[in-house]
């Protein structure tokens, strides 16, 4: 939007398209439906809905999804030990793992602000993202390691950052660009470092 070449008006036109869709998000059928699974579900609706409550400035969508961030995702899908029951128990669990834990991950990034930082967000019994990763760490360094079995399709390797130099080494060393299609559709960020701030 800082671009000379970005018409003014366009970003206001766009704000106004997204501010609707996260309207129709919240309030359609299929949206509710979606905010309220008990798995990965709820958690790619509400990082989509953050994202566009953060690009149109909608203060009460974003704590809703800090909110549920806080209540919901950690405090009843993260198990103590930090994986996510519902993902392990399906038929891709290294792949839903994956793909739950970077959503949470971008959760924090698009929702942190000084005053609410996520990525330090801890419930009462020491479960939130920092936990996560300890858990699925083992496994994206060595895969060998999974204890369960592997997944119907997808079974390679993605990388996160945290901020704890062995989370960025093992980023460092990972493929950037998946080939497994499996893969592919199930990761919601393909650039992180464009998600940045």
């Amino acid at each position: 939007e800082n671009s000379k070449s970005f018409p003014k008006e366009s970003g206001a036109e766009l704000r106004l398209w997204f501010g609707k869709l996260a309207n129709w998000m919240v309030d359609s059928k299929n949206g509710k439906e979606e905010a309220t699974a008990k798995n990965n579900h709820a958690v790619a609706f509400y990082l989509q809905l953050a994202v566009y409550a953060d690009f149109v400035n909608d203060a009460e969508k974003l704590k809703e999804c800090r909110r549920q961030y806080k209540e919901i995702f950690i405090s009843k899908q993260m198990a103590a030990d930090g994986g996510f029951p519902l993902e392990l128990s399906r038929t891709k669990p290294y792949g839903y793992s994956i793909f739950q834990l970077d959503n949470m991950a971008t959760l924090c990034q698009v929702l942190s602000t000084k005053e609410d930082n996520l990525w330090e967000f801890k419930a009462s019994d020491n479960r939130g993202i920092s936990l996560g990763l300890v858990f699925l760490y083992p496994y994206l360094e060595d895969k060998l390691k999974w204890k369960l079995k592997p997944d119907v399709q997808a079974w390679e390797g993605w990388g996160v950052a945290l901020g704890e130099q062995r989370y960025l080494d093992l980023w460092k060393r990972l493929p950037a660009d998946p080939t497994d299609a499996e893969v592919q559709r199930n990761i919601a960020i393909t650039q992180p470092l464009l998600w940045m701030k």
